[in-house]
């Protein structure tokens, strides 16, 4: 298998995880290869990664792609390092923090919040099915000397109701909506219900102006053959923006309006 190949298997396969490590791996398979036929493959294996797709397109329609990269990847981490203290000045002494999935940029709030500010914390989270990544999540901060606390996914709502603070990450944003892991959108009802502050993290690099929803292969869930019974598998869901408390990224802790307007703005000044 070449390295483009290997690159795109692991992306699709969801061996890299995560938007902006998903990105990162594109980005890298382009520059393999940096055309309009890699670029469409690349585009085509994760429609719900808006971060991908923007950084695909920009160095698509760079006349030096490697040097347009390496500034995109520098704004990247300086974008992510930002969301990442800003977030963890949410995170107090004895708080029970509640996540679901895994997301780079909530576990490096986390991170520094435990590192940086000594504090002392749980956080909640569920295994996540079918590919397991709160699993993932739990051994992650656990290496931190984060406690975790892990519990199936239908005992959601008993850990979410014992905690002061839900994080999640966000693979994709519009004016409305936040796409992240399916589930997520039932998770942020059920922490309004409870009273628990809500909080989407991402760059505004996440930003578009209409997401699709990627369905992943009924075999991840139950690889069966069998008369009257249909599997489905979607990836991500959508949760209006309105529900949320705020919004984290790179532009500190908003509330979804004032996100978007800073998002549209910023928009305007690259044109």
């Amino acid at each position: 298998m070449s390295r483009f190949s290997k690159i795109i298997a692991d992306i699709k396969s969801v061996k890299t995880q995560g938007a902006e490590n998903v990105a990162r791996a594109g980005i890298k398979a382009f520059l393999l290869f940096p055309n309009k036929k890699s670029a469409k493959k690349i585009l085509s294996i994760r429609p719900t990664e808006p971060l991908l797709q923007n950084a695909i397109k920009l160095l698509l329609k760079s006349g030096r792609p490697a040097l347009t990269a390496k500034k995109f990847l520098s704004n990247l981490k300086k974008s992510h390092e930002t969301t990442a203290k800003k977030g963890a000045t949410l995170i107090k002494n004895d708080m029970n923090v509640y996540t679901h999935c895994h997301s780079s940029t909530v576990m490096d709030i986390l991170k520094y919040a435990k590192k940086k500010q000594k504090k002392n914390f749980v956080v909640y989270t569920t295994e996540v099915e079918p590919l397991l990544q709160g699993r993932k999540t739990a051994d992650d901060l656990a290496k931190s000397k984060i406690k975790v606390i892990i519990a199936p996914d239908m005992a959601a709502e008993l850990s979410l109701k014992k905690c002061d603070i839900f994080l999640f990450g966000a693979d994709a944003f519009t004016k409305s909506v936040v796409a992240n892991k399916i589930g997520t959108s039932t998770l942020v009802k059920l922490a309004k219900i409870h009273k628990i502050p809500r909080y989407a993290c991402g760059v505004s690099t996440k930003f578009t102006k209409k997401v699709k929803i990627e369905k992943r292969s009924p075999k991840e869930v139950w690889n069966i053959h069998r008369n009257n019974i249909k599997v489905i598998n979607p990836a991500f869901d959508k949760t209006k923006l309105k529900e949320l408390s705020g919004i984290i990224s790179e532009f500190g802790i908003l509330s979804p309006k004032k996100f978007i307007k800073k998002v549209r703005d910023k928009l305007k000044k690259d044109l």
